[in-house]
C-alpha cells in the first residue's frame, strides 16, 4: 500500500537532463528527496517504435520492446544503477506500464499479429483514431498474451522496480489488473497477504472519455472497478473534469464548488483504503503556471493539491513554476535556470507542512466561503459531515488551511475581498512559522494561503 503522506516526483527522462539520461539524472535524485518526496515515477523507458512516429523522436507511450531499455536513455546497466542510487537517497521507483497498446512495429505486432484489435481491412486497429501512432492489444485473443505480459512485469520487478503506474489503465480489462497484481505482488492465500507488496497506480480517465468508450462498444474500467481489481491509486480525473471552467460555468456553479462536491463521491463510493493522485499538472496537462501565473493563485492551489485526501504527485520543473511544458515528441530539456527561486522554497515549504498534517490528522472536512475562500479541515478524529466544517473540530492538534483559491484571473486571488473568520483560529502558521489568532469575526489577512496547527 502506499501512505497519503507519501509524495511522488515524476520525471520524464528525455527531457529532465540536458543530457537526457539516466546517468545524467542521478546526481538530481538526493535533491528531489530532500524536498520531501518519497517516490521517483519515470515515464516509459523502453525503445520507441518507427512507424507511425510522431514528431522526430516518437511518443514513449508507442512502446516497441517492454523488455528492453531505450539506448537514447542508456543501457539496462544505468538504469540499475539509477535504482540503486534512489534506493541509496530513500526513494522509491515506479515506471510507466503500457498495455493498452503498442506501437505498430512493435516486437509483439510482429511476432503476434493476432493479440492485436483488428480493423474492417483485418489490419491491427486502435479504439482511439487520435492515437494514431499506436496499435491496440485485443485481451481476449489469447490467454498467452496476460502471460507476456505479466511476466514481463515481473522481470522489471525483480530489477527493483517499486511500482507501477499504469497508462490508460481503464481500457484494458480489470480482470487482467487483478491475475497480474495477484502474480506479481506474489499474493500468499495462506497467510492473506502479499509477499513483495508492489504499488500499483491506475491512470484512470475523464468521464466523458470513459461514456464514449462504452458508446463505442468498448470494455472501460471506472475508478471503482479499478481499485477493486487491483489498484492502491487512481489519477483524480473523475475529479479534474469538474474543474474544467467552461463545462462547469455552463451548468451555473462555480468550478471550485463542484469539485469539492465530489470529493464526497470518491470517499464514499469507491472501496475503503482507496486513495486519489491529485496533481496540478502532469505530461498530459498544461503547467499550472501557464494557467495560474506565478502568483498567489498559483500558491494557494499547490497548498491546496497538497493537502486533499491522496497523494500528491508534481511533475519535473513544477516546484519551480516553469511554464514551458516540455514536448513529448521531441528532445526540449527542462530549463531551471528559468524556474522561479522563491517559489520552490515556498512549495518545499508546503510540502512539508501539508505532509505533518496528512501524517498527524488524517480525516479531512471543508466549507467554502463566497465561491472564494477555501476552508479545509485535517483532524484526528473523523467530522460528523464532510462539510461545512465543525466549529468543535477547530481545536488543539488539528490542522486548518484556508486557501484563496476560487476566484480572480490569471495570476490573481480574490485577496482584495474581505474574509472574516467564521470561528476563533488559534495556533502556528506553518508556512511561515508565525503564531496567529484570529477571533470569531475578525479580519484574515489577505494571503493566498494559511496552514494553521491549530493549538496554543
Amino acid at each position: 500500500m502506499i501512505s497519503e503522506t507519501d509524495a511522488i516526483y515524476q520525471i520524464y527522462l528525455r527531457n529532465f537532463t540536458k543530457e537526457g539520461t539516466f546517468r545524467a539524472a542521478i546526481p538530481q535524485l538526493a535533491h528531489i528527496a530532500s524536498m520531501g518526496f518519497t517516490w521517483v515515477y519515470l515515464t516509459p523507458i523502453h525503445p520507441i517504435g518507427k512507424e507511425a512516429r510522431k514528431g522526430s523522436l516518437g511518443s514513449p507511450y508507442a512502446i516497441y520492446d517492454y523488455r528492453a531499455i531505450n539506448p537514447e536513455l542508456g543501457t539496462l546497466v544505468d538504469f540499475e544503477a539509477f535504482v540503486e542510487a534512489a534506493h541509496a537517497s530513500r526513494l522509491k521507483v515506479m515506471i510507466d506500464v503500457v498495455y493498452n497498446h503498442t506501437s505498430p512495429d512493435s516486437v509483439l505486432a510482429r511476432e503476434h499479429p493476432d493479440w492485436f484489435l483488428k480493423g474492417p481491412d483485418g489490419k491491427p486497429a486502435r479504439k482511439c483514431e487520435d492515437w494514431s501512432d499506436v496499435v491496440d492489444f485485443d485481451f481476449a485473443a489469447s490467454p498467452h498474451l496476460w502471460v507476456e505480459l505479466i511476466s514481463t512485469l515481473a522481470m522489471w520487478r525483480d530489477r527493483g522496480v517499486d511500482g507501477f503506474r499504469c497508462d490508460v489503465a481503464s481500457l484494458v480489462p480489470a480482470d487482467f489488473w487483478k491475475q497480474a497484481r495477484t502474480r506479481v505482488n506474489q499474493y500468499d492465500p495462506g497467510v492473506r497477504k502479499e509477499l513483495r507488496p508492489l504499488v500499483w497506480l491506475a491512470e484512470s480517465v475523464h468521464p466523458a472519455f470513459l461514456r464514449r468508450m462504452r458508446s463505442e462498444g468498448y470494455g472501460a474500467c471506472s475508478e471503482p472497478e479499478l481499485h477493486a481489481a487491483a489498484f492502491d491509486l487512481t489519477y483524480d480525473y473523475d475529479g479534474w473534469e469538474r474543474l474544467e471552467v467552461k463545462k462547469v460555468k455552463k451548468r451555473g456553479q462555480t468550478p471550485i464548488f463542484k469539485y469539492f462536491e465530489y470529493l464526497y463521491a470518491q470517499e464514499t463510493l469507491y472501496p475503503k483504503g482507496a486513495k486519489k493522485l491529485r496533481f496540478l499538472e502532469n505530461h498530459d496537462q498544461e503547467r499550472a503556471a501557464s494557467r495560474f501565473g506565478r502568483g498567489d493563485m498559483l500558491k494557494a492551489w499547490t497548498v491546496l493539491y497538497q493537502f486533499l485526501p491522496g497523494v500528491a504527485l508534481t511533475y519535473m520543473g513544477q516546484e519551480l513554476a516553469l511554464e514551458h511544458r516540455p514536448s513529448l515528441f521531441e528532445r526540449d530539456p527542462i530549463e531551471p535556470s528559468g524556474g522561479d527561486p522563491h517559489f520552490e522554497q515556498f512549495f518545499v515549504s508546503s510540502l512539508k507542512a501539508t505532509t505533518e498534517a496528512k501524517r498527524e490528522a488524517p480525516f479531512f472536512s471543508w466549507s467554502i466561503f463566497d465561491d472564494d475562500a477555501v476552508f479545509c479541515l485535517r483532524s484526528t478524529a473523523p467530522a460528523r459531515e464532510a462539510t461545512p466544517i465543525e466549529e468543535a473540530m477547530v481545536k488543539s492538534g488539528n490542522y486548518l488551511l484556508i486557501a484563496r483559491a476560487g476566484g480572480g484571473g490569471r495570476g490573481q486571488t480574490s485577496r482584495a475581498a474581505r474574509l472574516l473568520a467564521p470561528f476563533d483560529i488559534h495556533g502556528t502558521e506553518l508556512l511561515s512559522g508565525e503564531p496567529v489568532n484570529y477571533p470569531c469575526g475578525s479580519d484574515i489577512p489577505p494571503s493566498p494561503a494559511l496552514l494553521v496547527r491549530l493549538g496554543n
